[in-house]
């Protein structure tokens, strides 16, 4: 080998220069070509050993058990699908405990829903309208939720009055008069959460008729000391609005419920997360201790349960995920909602998300000469941005400051934004769709930055287990010093509580009874929310 080596040694030296040159040329352009392939090559297989790691996990379906087997899966498309196509599997478990009881609400449910002999027997009662002593109610009592405010509220109300179904054995059932069905599919087994149109009370409306003045208003009767339990009314209304009274929000205490609990009927107008009050009940809480023993995961186990998009909405979630977010390396959600009038485009809350993300790193800032050196020879990762507002000037100004500066960190930021319509039209089929579909698009990101106080962000973030970053609301048209915060909770805010707790707790500040019951980050003293960490 020696021997070979020298004699082509010999004739290297024999060569011209230039032939030398350009041999030395081939030999570098080979080993370059060779070092290229060879990371080309590692590189498909860390993405092919990744497709086999992801494609061999286990699938769950059923979420650990939330979910039941029993229903068709091409009827409702995404209740199968939606928690494995796009994200890790969360981390939060539900519990035993909740699972065994959504079984048996279930089965409940089915024997005393819509079409059942049970259900027709109590509406007849309660077209009767008599008041009644002591008449049993036997297994089947009712509480009804009534639509009303956008998408937000009403998704974080009935997951809210599911629960409290959940906890005093109530069927909950569904105006329909709006667009429920359009939006969600069923979510229990063999029967249907719809309440019939021929249903006697659905000739008052939520603005006209059921309000503080409606003469079953609990809230009302309780203040006027016009209910006992010698005399059970066969339904009341509970009003728990924003601009409901104490008397109205505490009805969840247990010595409303002591009452309450013996009326067969109950119908609910609400437009706020009000789960955070139920703890205050002891009862209640030791059973809500059982159901979800990490605190803050409530509304995110609620919601997967209970919230289906329709095949139609599902349609659009899968196609603009495809289309613009499934590339990515990473993906980061922010949600821009603009209080008060006028509302529309504002520098300065352009200015508050810009900080906010390049602050908490969530945005790269932009590259000095240096940087954009030392990233020349960096693979570029892409970074989808989903922007949801009702206002495209806010992704617009991203995707200009992005597109013609590079950033500092190398990475390629793309931003999206699925629609931008102005204006909020609650109740027109198509625009709740796209809301809903945006809600969900939001909830499959990495990280995501939400407005404070709104709801369409607070369903979003929480139903896909992310805890956000908040930005603060503006005042006198400022951009907030810190712009934002992180929450320590992926739980909804409850924005309107009550200002004090139940009986023994009647004279504390409503933030400060329970340790893991306390005020909202994005609320300066004000707002209820639960906490796993304290």
């Amino acid at each position: 080998m020696y021997h070979i080596f020298q004699i082509y040694r010999k004739s290297f030296k024999a060569l011209g220069l230039k032939k030398k040159i350009l041999i030395a040329v081939v030999f570098g352009c080979l080993v370059i070509i060779l070092s290229f392939s060879n990371n080309f090559n590692n590189q498909i297989l860390n993405d092919t050993t990744k497709d086999i790691e992801e494609s061999e996990r286990p699938v769950d379906k059923l979420i650990g058990g939330l979910l039941t087997a029993d229903f068709d899966e091409s009827s409702c498309l995404s209740r199968y699908h939606k928690h494995f196509l796009y994200r890790k599997p969360s981390p939060y478990k539900p519990s035993e405990y909740l699972v065994s009881k959504l079984r048996s609400y279930e089965m409940l449910h089915k024997r005393c829903g819509p079409d059942t002999k049970a259900y027709k027997e109590a509406t007849e009662k309660l077209s009767r309208d008599e008041y009644y002593a002591s008449e049993a109610n036997g297994e089947c009592r009712y509480i009804v939720w009534v639509a009303g405010y956008g998408l937000g509220n009403r998704l974080l109300t009935l997951a809210s009055v599911f629960l409290y179904a959940l906890l005093t054995e109530r069927i909950i059932l569904v105006d329909n008069r709006k667009d429920v069905s359009d939006l969600l599919c069923e979510p229990f087994p063999g029967t249907s959460w719809l309440l019939p149109l021929d249903f006697p009370m659905l000739n008052y409306t939520y603005a006209w008729g059921y309000n503080k003045e409606y003469p079953r208003c609990y809230g009302t009767m309780e203040e006027n000391h016009s209910i006992n339990s010698t005399s059970i009314p066969p339904h009341l209304y509970m009003h728990n609005l924003h601009d409901s009274r104490d008397s109205d929000k505490l009805f969840i205490c247990q010595k409303d419920q002591s009452l309450i609990d013996k009326v067969p009927w109950l119908i609910v107008q609400a437009n706020v997360y009000f789960v955070p009050s139920l703890w205050f009940n002891p009862n209640f809480q030791t059973e809500l201790v059982k159901l979800f023993p990490q605190k803050d995961t409530v509304f995110h186990h609620l919601a997967r349960y209970l919230f289906h998009p329709t095949n139609q909405v599902w349609d659009m979630v899968t196609k603009y995920y495809d289309a613009h977010l499934s590339k990515a390396d990473e993906r980061l959600g922010i949600q821009i909602r603009v209080f008060g009038k006028p509302s529309g485009f504002f520098q300065h809350v352009m200015d508050q998300v810009v900080a906010c993300t390049q602050r908490e790193k969530l945005l790269p800032e932009f590259a000095t000469q240096e940087e954009l050196k030392v990233n020349i020879s960096k693979t570029p990762k892409l970074k989808a941005v989903l922007v949801a507002s009702l206002y495209p000037e806010y992704s617009g100004n991203l995707t200009n400051m992005f597109s013609k500066r590079p950033s500092s960190t190398g990475e390629i930021v793309e931003v999206y934004q699925p629609s931008g319509e102005r204006v909020q039209q609650t109740d027109k089929k198509i625009h709740d769709q796209k809301a809903l579909a945006e809600m969900y698009l939001l909830s499959l990101t990495d990280n995501i930055v939400t407005s404070a106080r709104s709801t369409f962000g607070y369903v979003s973030y929480s139903l896909g287990g992310l805890k956000p970053w908040l930005l603060y609301q503006p005042t006198n048209f400022t951009t907030p010093n810190p712009p934002c915060v992180r929450s320590k909770s992926m739980e909804p805010c409850y924005l309107t509580p009550p200002s004090h707790g139940c009986e023994a707790d009647s004279g504390k500040n409503s933030g400060k009874i329970l340790p893991f019951v306390r005020h909202c980050e994005d609320i300066m003293y004000g707002g209820l929310k639960l906490y796993d960490e304290f």
